[in-house]
């Protein structure tokens, strides 16, 4: 019995301590969290403007028939090449061949009397020299010829707009392009006025984008940009501005800029979907953190820096800023890890492991 009463108090106090060490494990080491944690550091900092938009033709060229009539030859399908000047269709048409022979027919009929009114002039000048007609016949004479002259160069007028008339009947390629439209065959009767082929130049493509009005002061003709295409979504391409509509659309609030691509671009076609990136100022050494760590309370700006593995509230003050990243004005020096998803769990002081961040 009396050894048990000497034995008691020694396992007591062992169990006491056993308890002691336990609680404050739970307390210190038990309550640990596991955080993604990011390091301060400086990097250049690219801001620029978010832009959606289409792929569009710089030289488009719409032909319409200008006559009525049926079409007696095709030159060219839609899909095809075409060069400056070749010929894609023509088109039957009796009005302007008919307007074309009486043209013709009144300018050799005027010049026909043109040749009468000069003989006629000559003899006039013989005549008078001999005494034989008076000074008014001449004069009379001279300006017959004069209106002559002035009515033949009238009619040749006439004839070559009706030849030029004539001419509009074929409908050639103003420049070298692709046929997007043309769908009309030998056979075909097409009205006057109706488009009947569409030309585009592939190697002059232009994305146009839509930018929001409060971003539109950012922008200068010149500057880059960089060009992704739906269709192609690994692919980037370098643009530049090229030109700045003046217009905001009163329902969108946006306004359309038009960017040139450094680089002729096979596989692209007008209509596809783009994005861009337009850039308007670059910050060569700036103190950055990403956007996600950051926290707001009370107007104020937090992030949760990690010291000597616990947890503690830092204010920072912000200064610019792209998609993803923030520049770090006071609050933060180059080195410093933070968290970087602030948990509305964290707390201050709070023991933390940083694990590896994962990617995203």
């Amino acid at each position: 019995m009396k050894s048990l009463q000497q034995f008691l108090p020694k396992y007591t106090i062992a169990l006491a301590v056993i308890f002691i060490a336990t609680v404050v494990f739970l307390f210190t080491k038990g309550n640990t969290i596991d955080i993604e944690a990011g390091q301060v550091t400086y990097a250049e900092l690219v801001q620029a403007i978010y832009a959606t938009g289409f792929v569009e033709a710089d030289a488009v060229a719409n032909l319409s028939a200008e006559y009525s009539g049926t079409v007696n030859y095709v030159g060219a399908l839609e899909g095809q090449h075409v060069t400056t000047g070749q010929k894609i269709l023509s088109i039957n048409s009796p009005n302007p061949q008919l307007a074309v022979r009486e043209a013709r027919a009144v300018y050799a009929e005027q010049e026909a009397m043109l040749k009468d009114n000069a003989l006629h002039s000559i003899r006039k000048k013989n005549l008078f020299k001999d005494g034989a007609i008076s000074r008014q016949e001449i004069d009379d004479a001279e300006k017959n010829l004069t209106q002559s002259k002035e009515l033949l160069q009238q009619k040749a007028l006439l004839l070559k707009m009706r030849e030029d008339d004539l001419k509009k009947l074929t409908v050639r390629a103003p420049f070298s392009g692709t046929l997007t439209l043309q769908n009309v065959k030998k056979g075909d009767y097409v009205t006057a006025n109706t488009l009947v082929a569409r030309v585009v130049d592939t190697s002059s493509y232009l994305v146009s984008v839509e930018v929001d009005e409060l971003d539109v002061p950012r922008i200068r003709n010149g500057q880059a940009a960089t060009v992704a295409f739906d269709a192609y979504p690994d692919k980037r391409l370098s643009a530049k501005v090229s030109r700045i509509v003046p217009q905001t659309d009163k329902i969108t609030k946006t306004s359309k800029i038009y960017l040139t691509l450094d680089k002729p671009t096979d596989n692209i076609q007008a209509g596809m979907t783009a994005t861009a990136n337009i850039i308007y100022n670059i910050k060569p050494h700036t103190l950055l953190i990403r956007k996600s760590s950051v926290f707001e309370e009370n107007h104020q700006n937090y992030v949760w820096k990690i010291d000597k593995n616990r947890l503690k509230k830092q204010l920072i003050k912000q200064g610019a800023s792209d998609m993803t990243y923030i520049e770090v004005l006071q609050g933060l020096k180059q080195g410093d890890k933070i968290a970087l998803v602030p948990d509305k769990n964290l707390h201050e002081g709070s023991d933390v492991k940083i694990i590896s961040a994962r990617k995203s």
